[in-house]
């Protein structure tokens, strides 16, 4: 009788925590738990449920998330009822059933991200510019840092964070962190005195993922991506966790993928630098970016970074874009298109070196550069990610925005949302007018050009484009261009008074048809926009 008593409790406890949630906006989140006291090893329980809407049926994992509770979460992607039942050999688990409606989103909730040839764009279709910022730990740091961080992408306009899931050692002086991924059994200390943790890889440390949760969302409700990179080479053995087993890494990412997948914002690096993690075999990465994928019911945008110049496989289909570290691609006009002509997948390079004042090479770029390389990506139908890396002392980690997050230091990251509002006003991405002819010019449409002219300097600008216009129609005599003279590190707008006329094209150029120029400022960094006068 108690047994029956106790089951019915668990049961209404289930319902009440499920009627808690019956109305969700569309691409949010759904939550059900259950609470279960079980025998042995709770972590190995297998904990699913079935979801179903009008015409759609998906089977999600569910996870225990600490304190003898199960949960399951559920991302609906179409609006109207949605009923879902568990299953588990467990009978506490097994045959639980609710109902919730799933309403139309609201605000700044556009679905996920999905490629869209070689760009991006929303679930609602709305076009999606990634232009983002890396910091790796700042997911894992405490007291005020981590909602500092949130007031700087907030003010700066960035819509992609690049972070690390598991925790780094930037450095031997590097702090602790609150939290690991998994149960400690203990610490001992070798014969060079050097720390040595015992962890149980069998069992998951629920507060290290609540907290990374937290962080997601937060991105989340500021319309933030968090490209999350679930392995990388800065542990150097201080904790272990970029050599565990094949088998713990695959049961780590499962964890990873039922706790995280539901979450919208949410894309899938699988490394970074994935060739520096010398103990993992090259065949690892292809089983764990299929069980990434796999166990994914809503198929999250999925990439791997390599080091400088590394290119994996981006023609595996589990691969949605390409996440590379390489900046030749983007210090001169044109060469990042090639990427894309390879690879036919939008092209994000997501380290191109970052901007600050350390000895490191990759950490010394000027302000200038910086954006001058994102600008040289977004003109070649590609996009580059930004970070900053200042150090007051070279043993303090405060300030250094590509380790914790924190305030910016630097000047580019002054000039995103400006960079972030010329690109959201185009009415289509970026791609090369002439490719491989001219890389200095680009369409984003029919008679809507963009010029980049990066660190050339000059007074004035002769009317002279492609007759070429890439996808669309060709340029066509007759037709009126205004110019609006851009300074992209002043971040002024200024309109030519002329209005230029095009003459007859030739085979390959077409300009004004009076011969007439652009006078423009002495100063670098210019970009001009050409759009038709109706």
């Amino acid at each position: 009788m108690k047994n029956h008593i106790m089951l019915w409790i668990a049961f209404l406890c289930c319902v009440c925590m499920a009627n808690a949630q019956e109305r969700v906006e569309e691409w949010s989140r759904y939550e059900y738990a259950c609470r279960a006291k079980v025998k042995g090893n709770p972590f190995d329980v297998k904990f699913q449920a079935t979801f179903k809407g009008a015409d759609t049926t998906i089977t999600v994992q569910g996870f225990y998330a600490g304190d003898d509770t199960y949960k399951v979460r559920f991302m609906p992607m179409k609006t109207g009822k949605w009923t879902f039942v568990t299953h588990s050999k467990i009978s506490k688990l097994n045959g639980l059933k609710g109902t919730f409606e799933c309403v139309p989103a609201t605000g700044n909730n556009h679905g996920m991200v999905q490629t869209d040839g070689c760009h991006f764009k929303y679930a609602d279709g709305t076009r999606y510019y990634p232009v983002g910022t890396t910091s790796y730990d700042w997911a894992h740091i405490e007291g005020d840092n981590p909602e500092q961080t949130i007031h700087s992408l907030q003010e700066s306009g960035f819509n992609k964070m690049r972070m690390l899931l598991l925790v780094q050692n930037f450095d031997k002086n590097y702090p602790e962190p609150a939290f690991y991924p998994f149960e400690l059994k203990g610490i001992s200390t070798d014969e060079n005195g050097k720390k040595v943790f015992d962890w149980d890889y069998k069992r998951f440390n629920p507060a290290f993922f609540d907290l990374v949760e937290k962080r997601v969302e937060a991105l989340m409700n500021i319309g933030v991506e968090a490209d999350l990179i679930l392995f990388h080479p800065y542990d150097e053995g201080r904790w272990g966790f970029d050599r565990m087993p094949l088998e713990v890494s695959l049961r780590y990412l499962e964890y990873v993928t039922a706790r995280l997948s539901s979450f919208r914002n949410v894309w899938w690096s699988l490394a970074n630098e994935y060739n520096f993690l010398k103990q993992q075999a090259p065949e690892n990465w292809i089983a764990f970016t299929k069980k990434v994928v796999n166990t994914d019911p809503y198929r999250h945008l999925c990439s791997i970074h390599g080091g400088t110049a590394t290119y994996y496989d981006y023609t595996m289909p589990e691969f949605t874009h390409c996440s590379i570290q390489d900046q030749a691609p983007v210090e001169d006009h044109g060469r990042a298109a090639t990427i894309r002509h390879i690879y036919k997948k939008p092209v994000v390079f997501d380290e191109v070196c970052y901007e600050g004042n350390m000895g490191s090479r990759w950490g010394n770029l000027s302000g200038e550069e910086m954006l001058y390389r994102m600008w040289q990506g977004v003109i070649a139908g590609t996009y580059v990610s930004h970070s900053e890396c200042f150090m007051d002392d070279p043993n303090d980690f405060t300030h250094n925005f590509l380790a914790r997050g924190g305030k910016f230091q630097g000047e580019s990251w002054k000039r995103i949302r400006f960079m972030r509002n010329i690109l959201e006003e185009m009415p289509n991405p970026l791609q090369l007018s002439d490719t491989s002819w001219d890389p200095y010019v680009s369409t984003a449409g029919e008679n809507y050009i963009m010029m980049y002219l990066g660190k050339n300097i000059q007074s004035e600008w002769k009317f002279d484009l492609p007759a070429r216009n890439a996808s669309y129609p060709r340029l066509k005599e007759g037709t009126r261009f205004k110019v609006e003279i851009i300074d992209t590190w002043n971040m002024t707008i200024t309109t030519c008074e002329t209005i230029f006329e095009l003459a007859k094209p030739s085979r390959y150029r077409v300009h004004d048809k009076e011969h007439r120029s652009v006078r423009l400022p002495a100063r670098p960094y210019l970009l001009l926009r050409i759009t038709e006068c109706k």
